[in-house]
């Protein structure tokens, strides 16, 4: 997902002053790292300037956004990769690493991209009929195997929903009946 730019092409530039506080030039209001992750998610582009000096500090705002969702919420970021990326410090391969995770990010923003297009695509109104349809006959034929002659009773004639939903109540118990035996 390509950043936005603001209006007038420029990114928005938020400044971090010595108090560890975050102004927004742009809505003149400050923010907190989760304002910024929003922004990030949403495609808002943004530079994180240091007030006082004037230096780019984005990198280290957006590694420290990368530290407070890895410390607060599930863990993204496996053990093994953050071993092997430390490695990379100071590897002759460290040059070589932006840019292949750049690129690696890219095709994997564009695979779900496409994964996504054409689940909606095969996703018709009545997808969900058929995917439940599915998941029945394969209930039916799952439970004829553990009870052939109930599947083939219930697949000989068509009964009433409330009659299946007896039947396949009648056809868990018997299973469950018949896993508790051979738990035994």
């Amino acid at each position: 997902m390509a950043a936005k730019p603001t209006a007038d092409g420029e990114a928005i530039i938020i400044k971090k002053y010595a108090n560890r506080r975050l102004y927004n030039t742009q809505s003149s209001s400050y923010i907190t790292l989760d304002d910024l992750a929003r922004m990030v998610r949403t495609g808002v582009e943004f530079q994180v300037l240091d007030a006082k000096s004037g230096n780019d500090i984005t990198h280290a705002i957006l590694t420290q956004i990368i530290m407070e969702e890895e410390a607060n919420g599930e863990h993204m970021l496996p053990v093994s990769f953050l071993r092997q990326l430390i490695s990379m410090y100071g590897n002759s391969m460290q040059a070589m690493m932006p840019p292949y995770l750049e690129a690696t990010m890219e095709n994997f923003q564009s695979n779900q991209a496409k994964l996504q297009e054409a689940f909606k695509s095969s996703m018709g109104t009545d997808a969900l009929a058929k995917m439940a349809e599915q998941n029945m006959a394969m209930f039916q034929a799952a439970a004829g195997a553990f009870m052939p002659s109930a599947a083939s009773s219930t697949a000989e004639k068509p009964a009433a929903k409330s009659d299946d939903i007896d039947a396949l109540k009648s056809q868990m118990a018997e299973m469950q009946r018949k896993l508790d035996e051979l738990g035994k």
